[in-house]
């Protein structure tokens, strides 16, 4: 199953089957250099002798790295160390929003829509210097961000809780990568694999303290994060239901279709958290309609807002600047136009 999860398509298959795509051509891609490449099936994570065994061993979040170069260790530590030290503490007196992004796949389209999304997020939320951004390459050269892994998003965490006012402030976090029915998927080439469960991620942020959350997970079956991760305080936005997939995940192309609804034209807008993710979920809804033909089924992104996330969100929207910000990349929608005749 996971191997059938797992495997590279065609363009077209991706389109009409998988549908994570994004939308555009590769921008800033480098003809001198070629991204980290997915060259072989996604490995068995977990064994065991029966089904329960198995879940109980993927609900734990399992990772693999494999044959990792030392330099590359340290030198991936050394990025980590520089972006945990560039955080600020919060401000005494106001609710702080720390804004934490994760693309969690080395195809360039989830480098470029982490960097993007964490430059919005970090604008609308007043984060700078509150931001971390976890990611591989957005194709023109290896990257100069710490790796997306489910490892580096545990300790960038981990530090902000040493950081923040756990009464008042809050977490913004958005990730950026594919999806499976058992959670998020880490790919990074052949090199690094991992999935992070809902149940693990729950558990990060009850570790931590972490009680207020803002939450956009932006990949296939995310949905299904939405039973174990909402509460009162926390808002989640996810780019499909459990049983979907979510579309534009081509690896040359600038942006998803939730990441461009949801980031690129909604959350630059200065409206309410609220209407930013039902305007989000319209477009989405138009542009899979645009696709039917191909075979897209409606992805349904979900909201969840808990009854008491407007005692950190109105004081944070209070603050929000007040003119949006122009759209960067080619449109999602352009995979039509790009797609083969």
């Amino acid at each position: 199953m996971r191997n059938q999860l797992f495997r590279r398509l065609s363009a077209a298959a991706l389109i009409a089957v998988s549908g994570l795509a994004l939308a555009g051509s590769a921008t800033g891609q480098s003809a001198t250099y070629t991204p980290p490449q997915h060259t072989t099936g996604f490995p068995g994570l977990v064994g065991g002798e029966n089904q329960a065994e198995v879940a109980a061993s993927l609900a734990l979040g399992p990772e693999l790295e494999r044959d990792r170069s030392p330099k590359w260790l340290l030198d991936d530590q050394r990025k980590l160390d520089k972006s945990l030290a560039a955080l600020g503490p919060q401000k005494p007196g106001q609710v702080d929003a720390y804004v934490v992004v994760v693309g969690l796949d080395s195809d360039p389209i989830f480098g470029r829509e982490a960097r993007e999304a964490g430059k919005v997020l970090s604008r609308r939320y007043n984060a700078v210097g509150h931001t971390i951004v976890l990611a591989g390459t957005e194709g023109s050269g290896p990257s100069a961000l710490p790796n997306g892994s489910p490892r580096n998003l545990a300790v960038a965490l981990a530090r902000v809780a040493e950081l923040m006012d756990k009464q008042q402030d809050v977490v913004v976090l958005y990730t950026a990568g594919h999806g499976a029915k058992v959670g998020l998927a880490y790919h990074d080439g052949d090199d690094g694999f991992g999935i992070i469960p809902p149940e693990r991620m729950a558990r990060l942020f009850d570790e931590l303290g972490i009680k207020n959350r803002l939450l956009i997970l932006s990949a296939c079956f995310s949905g299904i994060f939405v039973p174990t991760l909402s509460n009162e305080n926390t808002a989640l936005f996810t780019a499909a239901s459990a049983d979907r997939t979510s579309f534009g995940c081509q690896s040359d192309k600038d942006w998803t279709f939730y990441g461009d609804a949801m980031i690129n034209h909604a959350m630059r807008e200065p409206v309410p958290l609220a209407k930013a993710g039902e305007d989000a979920r319209t477009l989405v809804a138009q542009w899979e309609a645009m696709g039917a033909n191909m075979g897209i089924i409606p992805s349904q992104p979900q909201i969840a807002i808990g009854s008491k996330v407007d005692t950190w969100l109105k004081p944070l929207e209070a603050r929000m600047p007040r003119t949006a910000t122009p759209m960067v990349g080619r449109p999602a929608i352009t995979i039509f136009t790009d797609a083969p005749k």
